[in-house]
């Protein structure tokens, strides 16, 4: 890291409008017990995530009630904004990416990206969606084929595979991954290009000076942490649940909860070991034996599969995804309330309590990217990957129900729809097993990456501060998941994340607005 830090340094000098950041942030860092504190967005966060632990384990009939009504009333209440902003995100993207903004390179002109595409890639996925798409990646195509949102008739068969499909996508593709390049080009940017601490205050700097390294940067940082936290705590419990599932599917484990907490110990457990490794070493490593088998995955279901109407929804879907797209992404006339608020409204909540977290791990490995480049691979390439990911193992299981009269995705329950669409297909045993190992190793790639991006926020930014700072942060994620699930479920992290997200929404607008004008002072340094 030592050729990005010099390279920080002489971007600094180059823009005269960037305080002395090492006096600014500095005076706010405490060393004790040889770790490396940023008072107070380490003590509050920590102690905030700490009492919602306890109080949901003393309180777990409260704490239940209380996380539904807030669900109910974030989605219902504030549907509106996440719509608007989710597609403003991805309008913004695509715009700076095609102006000449994109020409620039962070870093500095002369730097060079530090990671090859596939590993720059591969830890995109780890630290992105591949948890998720591992569990919704047949569950959703075959849920809304036959519970079809826009009012289509679930009789009309190729409507509503067309429009089911569609929506699968939708959830994982521009929307999200705009969400995504924002915070993770903000960020990068000012780091990189301004020589300014990797924090989440950094991007308002141009919009409010020195004031972010007061009370408001402390706050922005400190709902970065928990929106951080939470988002990660309902990754933890999707992956506990797929686990669980497929556990009980393949040995008769019982899925019970005391199985689910059981198993998120288990892989903190495996996750500190990863922390303690470091970001090459551990992220790095773990993300291509992730690739690696996820490909596999995609590559077996393509040939065991009805290997020709996959080729036929790849394409179809891709039309269909764009067709769609408009009436999807708009919130205005609805009447499939239930599909907009229980799966979009909490998507667009959940990206955005994300954002943090994956935009900035998406910083640190972008390194001498160009903004056009890394919104090309950051926000293009996954979306196109969706949806190979969803028009294969979505449309296998769609073929299976049309075709083959086969019920054992519609009818399974959401963490079986993976292995129920694989046990028609030839090993599936065998292949069912090593979709459990890959599940187990995309939550600790998770895991890692989120408690490397908390551990980087709470220590202002500074990107080598002490193993223990991290260690700390995955222990206090794991006890957050556990406590969550023991207290009211996944619906307890689901209501969670969309309250975080909702105050984090106004942080990522007003982050593009610093961006732009950001953006168009180094392009005015660099011509």
């Amino acid at each position: 890291m030592s050729d990005i830090g010099s390279t920080r340094a002489d971007a600094a000098l180059t823009e005269p409008d960037v305080p002395d950041i090492g006096h600014e942030i500095g005076e706010h860092n405490v060393q004790i017990l040889s770790l490396d504190i940023h008072n107070p967005v380490f003590i509050v966060s920590a102690a905030l995530v700490v009492m919602l632990v306890i109080g949901t384990l003393l309180f777990p009939g409260q704490a239940t009630t209380l996380f539904a009504d807030l669900r109910a009333w974030t989605t219902v209440t504030f549907d509106w904004f996440f719509f608007a902003a989710a597609n403003l995100f991805v309008v913004f993207s695509l715009g700076v990416a095609v102006s000449p903004l994109g020409r620039i390179r962070l870093g500095g002109q002369d730097s060079a990206p530090q990671y090859g595409y596939f590993a720059w890639l591969a830890m995109l996925f780890a630290a992105g969606v591949g948890i998720g798409l591992m569990f919704f990646g047949v569950l959703e195509p075959v849920t809304h084929t036959l519970a079809p949102p826009l009012g289509i008739d679930p009789a009309d068969t190729d409507a509503a595979r067309a429009v089911g499909m569609s929506a699968a996508i939708m959830h994982w593709g521009l929307h999200a991954w705009a969400i995504y390049a924002v915070a993770g080009l903000s960020l990068a940017f000012f780091c990189f290009n301004r020589g300014m601490p990797l924090t989440l205050r950094s991007g308002f700097f141009p919009l409010i000076g020195k004031s972010v390294w007061g009370p408001f940067g402390h706050a922005v940082d400190i709902v970065a942490v928990l929106a951080t936290l939470f988002g990660l705590a309902v990754s933890l419990g999707f992956g506990a649940e797929q686990i669980a599932g497929g556990l009980q599917y393949l040995f008769g484990i019982p899925a019970t909860t005391a199985t689910k907490v059981i198993l998120i110990m288990v892989i903190i457990g495996i996750a500190l070991a990863s922390v303690i490794a470091g970001l090459d070493k551990g992220v790095k490593r773990l993300s291509w034996i992730n690739m690696g088998l996820a490909g596999l995955l995609w590559l077996f279901v393509l040939i065991a599969g009805p290997t020709l109407v996959i080729l036929a929804t790849i394409a179809q879907a891709s039309v269909d995804y764009l067709y769609y797209l408009p009436g999807l992404s708009n919130w205005i006339g609805r009447e499939d309330l239930t599909f907009l608020h229980d799966w979009t409204t909490f998507y667009w909540a959940w990206w955005i309590a994300w954002a943090p977290f994956v935009g900035m791990f998406i910083a640190r490995i972008s390194f001498g990217r160009t903004v056009r480049e890394f919104i090309t691979w950051v926000l293009i390439i996954p979306t196109i990957i969706g949806i190979l990911w969803m028009a294969t193992l979505g449309g296998t299981a769609l073929d299976q129900y049309f075709s083959d009269g086969y019920t054992g995705v519609a009818a399974s329950v959401p963490e079986l729809a993976l292995f129920k669409m694989l046990e028609p297909l030839p090993l599936t045993g065998f292949v069912s097993a090593v979709s459990v190992f890959l599940i187990t190793i995309f939550f600790v790639t998770s895991a890692d990456s989120g408690s490397l991006v908390m551990d980087t926020i709470t220590a202002g930014g500074k990107m080598d501060s002490p193993v223990q700072q991290r260690v700390f942060w995955c222990l206090l994620a794991g006890l957050a998941a556990m406590a969550l699930m023991l207290g009211g479920g996944m619906a307890s992290l689901q209501a969670l994340t969309l309250v975080v997200g909702l105050p984090f929404t106004v942080v990522l607008l007003c982050m593009c607005l610093g961006l732009v004008k950001g953006l168009r002072e180094e392009l005015a340094i660099q011509t």
